[in-house]
């Protein structure tokens, strides 16, 4: 609290404020911004050290200008900006300095004068503006005016009528610059306008570029998931930032849209990270081939929302002691991402996904500009697993990229080429049951790559989940492979074979009769002892393998890998697998668990999938058509259609009911359970048989933007 009423100091002083001085505060403001950096002289000298006489850099080659090389001239407007940060803070050593003031001046003629524009628009109208507008905020005042009047036209590409200013995550940005510009000429008028444009953008898009009905975000019109990336620290953290520049004057945006903003936070990206901590590898697209840190998301973007509301906040003010490390992960909730195929399951030790596609969503973000080139199968069914959230860190140039966790893929001789990646669904059944605690993912697969076909789905309860496959299928001469996990090695590997349990040597091998397997706290049980396929070993490559972009390095990489795939041989015909995961198990846990196994797999063909949780009294389905399916002796449930079921139940008789479309097809289910039930409610009707011993439900189905949402009653 007390460092929340520091950060809020300057504003309670503020309040009220008079309305001429509203243009000049917010000005002010964005200043102070720019000059919270810390500056390190080192730094400083380092940056002069590389100035040629000429103002340019001798670490930069300005001759290439194409996309792959990644815009390298980017770090001499970055250089020219921290030059004037430290010549504007107060205490720096360079605060005022003759000696910066010039090579800032030197540096900025030589940009003005050689305008360098680079193949990707995003450096000519992000990258660049960004930096000259910070620049002239800081020293424009100090310097010649006619170098100041040459970098207008370039600052000046930030426009809203600009290619990159589409609505998407890029639209605040580039008006963000623009309102800073006008900030630095004093365009009161032009100002006001663009603070009203920002403030409109926080909106609901469903089926367009911008914010989804189930608080995801689509970057581009192929709706691939980037809410953790273009949804976040661009749409988001930038109008929450202007947000905080104009809080408590004339232009403050209205508590509507700073608590819509609050809810996409919360519902939607912070659910699209570990614990609302780390970045989740899973929703990453093309940038999986970037070299990450691994560290804590900050607070600042939080501590400027609770300027203007209070909507919410013991929710956010979690979010900010878990990544202050003041408190341990205590929630657990299921989401599915209904408009972009995404589930999410986390438990205070656990966090794990489903990352899918269908006729409604592309499979994968183009890889432009070069990264992102292996990346064709990482939405077939994705299920990557985290307890820490660094068990994937950085392990990408030694990766199997056709061993990707929870996938069904060919293993070819090589992957396609990276213009191949991007490719549409065949397939609309695709989707998920969920009650917000427990659920269900069912996927029709078709590889749009090599045709593999597969009925594949995850099953979630407390501390464990199940995963089925069916009617996997494949006609060219290349074995296919399930993939439970491709990790870091972290764990001694045991395993049990029959009766046997043993700790293995690092290697590659085929493993047969296997019961179970555990690493780095982690076990997968198979229900039927199977043969699986095991590495943990050394593995090799170069982060340059991954990518098409320039300058990257080719160093040869080691790091100790663990794979555990299930074989299904060469053009496989009606193969499938059943396997639970247990998160956060000790051996003697697993062990326990395999004596005592409260899991039950009801089917597992190609036209159902069920499993139920007997102490739980969760039961599970996925009908891929019309069907029915004996839960036990006493309880059946049929439906006549497509569909996904969850029931409760509690002796014998069932509590709850949680129904989902996943083709997105239906109006309406009908859902026919043995016994009797009499309820009627708002969308759900329940006409009882008492002749037979039945009740047929008929539930209303969401509909527009909600379809493929779940329905939840009490019966």
């Amino acid at each position: 609290m007390y460092l929340l009423l520091a950060f809020l100091g300057p504003f309670l002083a503020l309040t009220p404020l008079k309305k001429d001085d509203d243009f000049t505060i917010i000005k002010k403001r964005v200043v102070d911004e720019l000059l919270k950096t810390s500056i390190d002289n080192a730094r400083v000298e380092d940056i002069l050290s590389r100035m040629n006489p000429d103002g340019s850099f001798n670490d930069i080659d300005y001759s290439d200008l194409s996309r792959t090389a990644g815009f390298p001239h980017r770090r001499h407007t970055y250089n020219l900006l921290y030059l004037a940060q430290a010549y504007r803070t107060p205490g720096s050593k360079y605060h005022k300095s003759k000696k910066i003031k010039e090579r800032v001046t030197t540096s900025l003629k030589y940009w003005v004068d050689n305008d360098f524009f680079g193949d990707n628009w995003h450096n000519n109208q992000i990258s660049t503006p960004t930096n000259l507008v910070n620049l002239m905020l800081l020293m424009g005042d100090e310097l010649p005016k006619n170098l100041v009047e040459g970098a207008q036209p370039i600052i000046g590409r930030a426009h809203m009528n600009a290619s990159g200013a589409r609505p998407s995550g890029d639209r605040i940005v580039i008006a963000g610059i623009l309102a800073k510009n006008l900030l630095f000429i004093g365009d009161k008028e032009r100002f006001d306008e663009i603070i009203e444009l920002i403030e409109g953008e926080v909106k609901f898009s469903t089926g367009q570029r911008g914010m989804q009905h189930d608080y995801s975000f689509h970057h581009r019109h192929d709706r691939v998931n980037n809410t953790d990336s273009y949804g976040y620290g661009k749409y988001a953290n930038n109008f929450g930032e202007w947000a905080y520049y104009v809080a408590g004057t004339k232009y403050a945006f209205s508590t509507e849209k700073i608590n819509h903003l609050i809810d996409y936070y919360l519902d939607g990206i912070y659910k699209q990270q570990v614990y609302g901590i780390y970045q989740d590898i899973s929703v990453k697209n093309r940038s999986i081939t970037h070299k990450a840190t691994f560290e804590p998301k900050g607070t600042e973007e939080i501590e400027r929302l609770l300027i203007s509301t209070d909507y919410r906040k013991d929710e956010l003010e979690e979010i900010m002691r878990l990544r202050k490390g003041e408190a341990q992960p205590s929630a657990s909730f299921a989401k599915f991402f209904w408009q972009t195929e995404h589930f999410v399951v986390q438990r205070p030790n656990f966090y794990t996904t489903v990352r899918m596609f269908s006729t409604r969503n592309k499979n994968m973000e183009v890889p432009y500009n070069g990264p992102g080139k292996p990346t064709h199968h990482r939405a077939d069914g994705t299920n990557y697993l985290q307890l820490k959230g660094d068990e994937y860190q950085n392990i990408w140039p030694v990766y199997d990229w056709q061993k990707i966790s929870g996938t069904t893929i060919m293993q070819k001789p090589q992957l396609p080429g990276p213009d191949e990646i991007q490719k549409p669904g065949y397939k609309d059944f695709v989707g998920a049951v969920t009650d917000g605690y427990y659920g269900a993912v069912a996927f029709d697969f078709v590889s749009p790559h090599d045709l593999v076909t597969a009925k594949k789905s995850w099953f979630f309860f407390d501390d464990q989940y199940v995963c089925l496959g069916a009617d996997i299928y494949s006609d060219p001469d290349f074995p296919v492979a399930t993939t439970l996990n491709q990790v870091l090695l972290r764990s001694n590997v045991t395993v049990k074979q029959g009766s046997e349990v043993k700790e293995l040597s690092k290697g590659s091998r085929q493993l047969e009769n296997t019961k179970w397997v555990h690493q780095d706290k982690i076990g997968y049980v198979f229900p039927a002892p199977s043969t699986v396929q095991l590495s943990n070993q050394v593995e090799e490559g170069r982060w340059s393998d991954i990518t098409d972009q320039k300058n990257i390095s080719d160093e040869l990489i080691q790091e100790e890998v663990f794979m555990l795939w299930l074989d299904h041989g060469k053009s496989p015909d009606n193969a499938s697998y059943e396997y639970m995961v247990l998160p956060d198990v000790t051996i003697d846990e697993l062990s326990s668990f395999e004596e005592n196994n409260p899991i039950e797999i009801v089917s597992n063909t190609s036209k159902l999938q069920a499993v139920k949780h007997n102490e739980l009294g969760v039961y599970q389905a996925a009908f891929y058509q019309a069907g029915k399916v004996d839960f036990s002796d006493d309880l059946y449930v049929k439906l006549e259609s497509q569909g996904m079921v969850m029931l409760k139940v509690d002796g014998g008789k069932i509590t709850e009911i949680s129904v989902a479309d996943p083709s997105r097809k239906l109006n309406r289910l009908i859902l026919i359970v043995s016994g009797h039930y009499e309820v009627d409610g708002d969308g759900y009707h329940s006409y009882p048989n008492p002749k037979i011993g039945e009740t047929m439900f008929i539930i209303d189905l969401p509909q527009g933007v909600y379809h493929g949402k779940s329905v939840t009653f009490k019966p």
